[in-house]
């Protein structure tokens, strides 16, 4: 895999993203995108409605003019377009249940079809949203494939790290809460393993393959 900077996407800034997004922010460039312009809106404004992200935590991070990173910080941007930039790709949006008490995949698979979209050869996507065992393979990865024209473990790699959060918890936030991690071969494995231990205080453990994270 190439070794360029490491620029960070984080998609769906809600309790998850957030503050994921922050705590990247504090040494990579990241892009902060969510298909909720009210909420990118708030965001930029350096304000956070769900009280998940302190306001001058959010504030110390922003980046209200350079949607090119060329430095670390956080640009909220509902433009999936400035996703091309980035090499590693976070989805962590939200997989409610429907009536039916199954999950509700349309959002990761529209956030998989955005990806798809604007994935490079060398980018490496990895799933935080919480699905059941072989979803991101059996779901996820294909969804990639068809909207990128490219191939898994060849020209792009995938990540699994299932989220752990509780909303509103303050005490339990994502530093400090050992954080699961897995990828599609094991060098990436390694990679994105690394990329969360340099944010996580608590450590992290490297899954064997993605269907055991």
């Amino acid at each position: 895999m190439m070794n360029k900077e490491i620029k960070i996407a984080i998609i769906g800034l809600g309790y998850v993203g957030l503050p994921l997004a922050r705590l990247f922010a504090t040494k990579y460039p990241v892009v902060g995108f969510d298909i909720d312009q009210e909420r990118i809106n708030e965001l930029r404004s350096g304000h956070d409605n769900t009280r998940e992200v302190a306001t001058e935590k959010l504030q110390s991070v922003l980046i209200q003019d350079d949607p090119d990173l060329n430095t670390k910080g956080l640009y909220c941007t509902t433009d999936s377009n400035l996703l091309k930039s980035c090499n590693y790709i976070i989805v962590t949006v939200p997989t409610p249940v429907d009536e039916e008490k199954q999950p509700d995949l349309k959002p990761l698979i529209s956030s998989s079809e955005t990806v798809g979209n604007i994935l490079s050869k060398g980018d490496v996507v990895i799933y935080e949203s919480t699905v059941y065992p072989g979803a991101t393979e059996e779901i996820c990865v294909p969804v990639l494939e068809k909207f990128s024209g490219l191939e898994v473990n060849t020209d792009f790699f995938v990540g699994y790290s299932p989220e752990r959060i509780n909303p509103g918890d303050k005490e339990h936030t994502v530093t400090k809460i050992l954080k699961i991690t897995a990828g599609s071969t094991p060098e990436i494995a390694l990679k994105v393993d690394n990329l969360y231990k340099s944010i996580i205080t608590a450590g992290t453990h490297l899954a064997p393959t993605i269907k055991v994270a």
